[in-house]
């Protein structure tokens, strides 16, 4: 009797190596499989495998964290249950920190599993394990389940680990294109501003974040000709600075060999249409100036009319279109034209400007725009820009959520 006794022991003693050895071959492969950066799917039916052919675990259902939600990415045996529901259930124990016995519990859908298994990291749940129809042994049944919750626990933080290097590249990929979209807008930017016996320009920039979506340009076209423009496309970006340093160069190719400003407007309008189908637009301001006329001609193509200064007395800019990149054809273009008085001072500037927030929310009016201008239209322009900044920043006391441009001429 003894002898059969010690016999017995010493089988068990070995079938438990033998399966402590499986265990460990197990791991190992799964541990080879994350090394080699294994595909999640892969690792998935890995666990599967395991789970159902070694341990006998008839029924599995796993969710893990994605996006503050859980998501079941693998599930076999038993009836399918409802995922949102299935969630719902597994959170109600999402205090739980070690296995749990859940053939008794009152929630209809954990009492079908024998097990839950939680994975937590710092307190914040990661994954959750149902296993059901799992009829392991009562002395193996410690060793199993601590076998599952390692195994488990493995694969959880390998794919915690493949979502952190993605959001890393994510990350490292926004950084780099935060970097070529600003290198692509300075060198929109004019480096120097004109200042010439007909005309003195000053300019001021200021980005809300990194790269923002406002230009502006100064082109000489002959000895007595001069235009300019200023824009904003909507979006930010590499792709929005692309999108401007394209239309940068379309006007100023068909600039030089155009002299319709309407046909000039209708053809950057083509070419935005046919870069962006539509899911892009581009406010524009562009005038033509002739020195031995007096004239100038504009046209506004939805962006915030410029304010003209002369004399004491200010208007606005305001004729034109709609903006570019709405409609295929333009439906009207209607081009402004004014005689120039000498030392006239033209405003221009992006909506960011009259974005600036206020308390209460409220924001400043045109109107507060205009008596500033009227009142200040004898600086400088450098000077005016600087004195429109300071009454903003010292006086409204707003704060600035756009992008701000601020272009100003004077017409001698």
């Amino acid at each position: 009797m003894e002898h059969i006794d010690q016999s017995s022991g010493e089988d068990e003693l070995i079938r438990l190596l033998l399966k402590r050895q499986s265990e460990l071959n197990s791991l190992l492969e799964v541990t080879r499989a994350i090394n080699k950066n294994t595909s999640t799917p892969v690792l998935i039916q890995m666990l599967e495998v395991i789970l159902k052919n070694y341990l006998q675990v008839g029924k599995l259902r796993f969710l893990v964290e994605k996006n503050g939600s859980f998501v079941c990415v693998a599930k076999y045996g038993g009836e399918t249950e409802n995922t949102a529901a299935l969630v719902r259930s597994c959170q109600r124990l999402n205090k739980i920190k070690s296995p749990m016995i859940l053939t008794s519990h009152r929630d209809p859908i954990l009492k079908e599993y024998h097990y839950f298994i939680p994975f937590h990291h710092k307190n914040k749940p990661l994954a959750y394990a149902l296993i059901g129809d799992f009829n392991t042994s009562g002395d193996m049944v410690s060793n199993d389940l601590n076998f599952i919750q390692t195994l488990i626990n493995v694969i959880v933080v390998a794919l915690e680990n493949k979502k952190l290097f993605r959001e890393r590249l994510q990350t490292e990929r926004f950084q780099r294109e935060m970097e070529l979209a600003v290198e692509v807008q300075n060198m929109l930017i004019p480096l120097r501003l004109h200042k010439d016996k007909a005309v003195e320009i000053g300019a001021k920039y200021l980005p809300h974040q990194d790269i923002g979506g406002d230009y502006f340009d100064f082109i000489r076209l002959n000895d007595h000709q001069f235009l300019w423009c200023i824009a904003d496309v909507s979006g930010k970006g590499i792709s929005a600075a692309l999108l401007m340093a394209n239309f940068q160069a379309s006007l100023r190719a068909w600039a030089g060999v155009e002299t319709d400003l309407g046909t000039v407007v209708e053809r950057l309008n083509k070419i935005v249409i046919k870069n962006t189908k539509g899911e892009r637009f581009i406010t524009l301001f562009v005038a033509k100036y002739d020195e031995e006329t007096r004239t100038l001609d504009y046209i506004n193509a939805g962006h915030n009319p410029p304010i003209l200064w002369s004399d004491g007395a200010v208007s606005s800019l305001g004729l034109g279109t709609t903006m570019l990149g709405v409609f295929e054809d333009l439906p009207f273009v209607n081009q402004g034209e004014v005689v120039i008085e000498p030392g006239s001072l033209i405003f221009n500037y992006t909506d960011g400007l009259m974005d600036y927030e206020l308390k209460n929310d409220t924001h400043w009016k045109d109107e507060q725009l205009q008596e500033f201008v009227m009142a200040n239209g004898h600086l400088t322009p450098d000077r005016f820009n600087q004195t429109i900044m300071d009454h903003l920043n010292l006086v409204i006391k707003g704060k600035a959520i756009d992008d701000i441009t601020l272009l100003t001429l004077r017409i001698f």
